[in-house]
């Protein structure tokens, strides 16, 4: 039996009255769905705040400080996929906003930021991984021994400070271990606010005062009691401790994700770090590091424009001021640091 349809002997054409339209066409709601960039406005969205980010969730608080606050675990909208959203981030949800246990909302905005702390892989890598959102005030916790204080990277976390628009704030503890007064003493000229802390007896009414109303950031490398100091402060907080590596002078990354707790008097955040080796500032201007050594700022004043201050810079200020002695050691400490800082942002990158 064949397939084709009977000849109409009386029609020039073999298909008789064949009309295209009798043809059925199969539906694709996709192909026929017109396009539009139009987004919904989500005008019933609620405010959040992100305390914690783990493996594409967002633990949002939402109505923070009323009667009805509560933690709503989230997801980030399909429009935002390609929108780093971070810890401190203030964000618009959607979806299931109860709270209750299964549910999941939908995180459609990020607000505007106030301040953002980053730094990148290695001082070659201009990609910036983003740390925390709308900090006011970074902690920068260093051991005086055990392990070993690292005087440059606390000058990376300086100028990360200062990049970012924070306030930096250095906590030195196991000052039972070793006098911290060589390591306080370059920092001393920066004015920034210096907290000593023995294992045994931190001044946690001191540090309280000074976190009180603020959303403060705790970095610090590994080893040298941040999360000890944290569980002081907000007790019941948990957060993972560990010791140092009696062979590599190495404290053993504990924390594994950024976290916001809530200062026991509900009136300011401490956001907990995992502890680091290593602080890329590729992502940072070099004309911006200068404002992370104030001391050294204000000789820079009179070195001539364009002055690299690099050791071959032809009549810098700072060069000539420690060799002729008027910075004393720590000075020319911390222009030995900026310098390296300096010859390694400058370096040509391959790309």
């Amino acid at each position: 039996m064949s397939w084709l349809p009977p000849v109409d002997d009386d029609d020039d054409e073999p298909w008789g009255d064949y009309d295209e339209s009798a043809v059925r066409e199969r539906p694709n709601p996709k192909a026929n769905r017109p396009r539009t960039k139009q987004r919904p406005a989500h005008d019933n969205a609620v405010v959040g705040r992100v305390v914690t980010v783990d493996r594409g969730r967002y633990l949002t608080l939402i109505d923070e400080g009323t009667d009805t606050e509560r933690e709503v675990l989230s997801t980030r909208a399909r429009e935002l996929r390609r929108t780093a959203i971070v810890t401190g981030d203030r964000v618009d949800v959607v979806g299931d906003v109860s709270g209750a246990e299964g549910s999941l909302g939908r995180i459609v905005r990020v607000h505007e930021r106030r301040t953002l702390l980053r730094r990148s892989a290695d001082d070659t890598d201009a990609v910036e991984r983003v740390i925390v959102a709308n900090a006011d005030q970074l902690m920068v916790v260093v051991a005086a021994a055990d392990p070993e204080p690292r005087p440059r990277l606390i000058d990376r976390y300086l100028v990360a400070a200062y990049d970012a628009g924070v306030t930096p704030l250095v906590v030195v503890t196991k000052t039972d271990l070793r006098d911290p007064a060589e390591l306080i003493a370059p920092l001393s000229a920066l004015g920034v606010e210096i907290v000593t802390s023995a294992a045994s007896d931190p001044p946690l009414d001191r540090l309280r005062a000074l976190l009180h109303g603020r959303t403060t950031v705790a970095v610090g490398h590994s080893g040298v009691g941040k999360s000890t100091l944290v569980n002081a402060l907000v007790p019941g907080a948990g957060r993972a401790t560990g010791v140092v590596n009696a062979v590599t002078g190495r404290g053993r990354h504990t924390s594994s994700s950024t976290v916001s707790l809530r200062l026991p008097d509900g009136d300011g955040w401490i956001i907990d770090t995992p502890g680091v080796r290593s602080f890329g500032l590729g992502h940072v201007d070099p004309a911006n590091i200068l404002t992370g050594f104030a001391d050294l700022a204000a000789v820079a004043e009179g070195c001539p424009r364009g002055c690299t201050h690099l050791p071959d810079s032809p009549d810098c200020a700072l060069v000539e001021a420690v060799e002729a002695g008027e910075l004393g050691e720590a000075g020319a400490a911390r222009l030995d640091s900026l310098q390296r800082l300096l010859a390694t942002l400058m370096r040509p990158k391959d790309y």
